[in-house]
């Protein structure tokens, strides 16, 4: 089976210039999300997903959209948000990382609601669960509309990292690919670390990627967790 057609069951979003974005279950409505734009039902619009998910790719293709400037957390104070008075669109990503004006993000989100300005905001976690501490901030961001990426299936999981070992130029047996499917946690960024062990373990020993090479690597790679699976 080529790469191909392994892939071919999972449609390819264009990504404006950034790799091909892969739409599945889990991220769907994320996309349907960006399509939507400019017809969203309110204007700032929160968009949660896990590390590697691909929040900052679909902010980017939203930015290439709507003109939308970028502003991370960390970089939020209060000159920044007055500046912003001109009601261009607004990505602030990251919310959820802590040390950023909380103030200065609940005036931005007032001033998005007096200016009827587009604002995107991407976490890793709900706002319940993101460590503010301002009140009024954490009730507003509770009250947005929210979309969630949820944890790539089966087929997602397994493209993936079809083509982050084509892109290593690393030739995996397709039954190889769902043995190490099956040994991998649910999320896009534990199948970049366990793709990036196989091709560590294949290129010191000079073999090719076998199911007892993926054993081996993902043992060396978690050496305090219980022995590979047999």
């Amino acid at each position: 089976m080529t790469i191909e057609q392994l892939t071919l069951d999972l449609p390819h979003r264009a990504a404006l210039g950034a790799e091909d974005f892969l739409v599945s279950d889990c991220n769907l409505a994320a996309v349907r999300l960006i399509d939507a734009w400019p017809q969203w039902q309110e204007k700032v619009q929160l968009l949660i997903g896990p590390a590697a998910s691909g929040k900052t790719h679909l902010a980017r293709v939203w930015q290439a959209l709507s003109g939308a400037r970028s502003l991370s957390a960390p970089s939020l104070d209060m000159d920044r948000i007055e500046a912003a008075r001109g009601g261009e669109a607004l990505v602030v990503e990251d919310i959820d990382r802590g040390f950023y004006d909380e103030k200065a993000l609940f005036h931005l989100l007032n001033l998005a609601r007096e200016k009827g300005t587009f604002l995107l905001l991407t976490t890793r976690d709900a706002p319940s669960r993101s460590g503010c501490t301002l009140p009024d901030l954490l009730s507003r961001l509770n009250g947005l509309p929210a979309v969630q990426i949820g944890a790539p299936d089966e087929a997602l999981l397994k493209t993936v990292m079809l083509k982050q070992f084509a892109d290593r130029q690393l030739n995996i047996d397709p039954k190889v690919l769902d043995f190490l499917a099956l040994r991998v946690d649910r999320s896009l960024e534990a199948a970049a670390l366990a793709v990036e062990a196989v091709d560590r373990a294949a290129l010191a020993s000079g073999r090719k990627i076998s199911r007892q090479l993926v054993n081996e690597a993902l043992a060396a790679a978690a050496p305090n967790e219980e022995g590979p699976l047999p």
